[in-house]
């Protein structure tokens, strides 16, 4: 797990500026799930906080767990305890929430399994656990340049872990992070799929940090939903 320094120094606002993708991701995971707007939900690794903040803003009851205090100063309608996973419990009861929810964090623990477990004694029965981490089998080539990145993930190795932990129901997807793919309209969506998918086959990986739309096409992610 990394220490509090990684969010001030890797994820500080002048590198990464906040922006809407969050509100558009946590709208897109509400309606895809079926999420129900008066769940409680646990964020695992909030970080600076801006995805929880959109759960809260959509009348959630939020709260989440950091090894960093920072999603304090930004998410201000959720509960933020600081807790380090790899050495304690998680700092609630069993069945506890209605949905856990992470991103961008399970890759970071060199056994994962704890998350899985914690992730399963906190949640309430039937509740929702949604996930998301880079998917190796694209991102094989840039996954370390994240020093604190530990486990990979691959499309099997992410449904196993959920089954081994108890996980019922799981459903694995390759996903891109560029709400334009997500539209409602089949046919601009399709159209921009093809298009991602030209980026991410004949681009250089020179452009690859120069421009989102060629990042999201070549760092494909993994999402992940289980109920318990």
């Amino acid at each position: 797990m990394t220490d509090s320094k990684y969010i001030d120094v890797v994820y500080s606002a002048e590198k990464k500026p906040f922006s809407d993708y969050p509100s558009k991701l946590i709208k897109e995971l509400v309606k895809k799930y079926e999420i129900d707007l008066n769940s409680s939900i646990l964020e695992l690794g909030c970080g600076r906080g801006e995805f929880l903040n959109e759960f809260t803003n959509l009348g959630m009851k939020g709260f989440g767990t950091d090894v960093s205090s920072y999603a304090k100063d930004f998410c201000k309608n959720a509960e933020i305890k600081i807790s380090d996973i790899t050495k304690e419990k998680l700092p609630y009861p069993d069945n506890h929430f209605d949905i856990v929810y992470s991103k961008s964090f399970i890759e970071h623990f060199y056994y994962p399994e704890i998350v899985f477990e914690e992730a399963y004694r906190v949640l309430k029965p039937s509740g929702k656990f949604i996930n998301l981490t880079p998917e190796w089998k694209y991102i094989y080539k840039t996954f370390y340049e994240d020093y604190t990145h530990r486990t990979p993930f691959t499309e099997k190795s992410l449904k196993d872990i959920h089954s081994i932990y108890g996980f019922k129901n799981v459903q694995v997807e390759s996903f891109k992070q560029l709400p334009i793919l997500w539209s409602s309209n089949f046919f601009l969506r399709n159209i921009f799929k093809f298009l991602s998918e030209l980026t991410r086959i004949f681009v250089p990986e020179y452009f690859r940090m120069k421009f989102k739309w060629i990042r999201f096409s070549k760092e494909i992610m993994l999402l992940s939903f289980a109920t318990k």
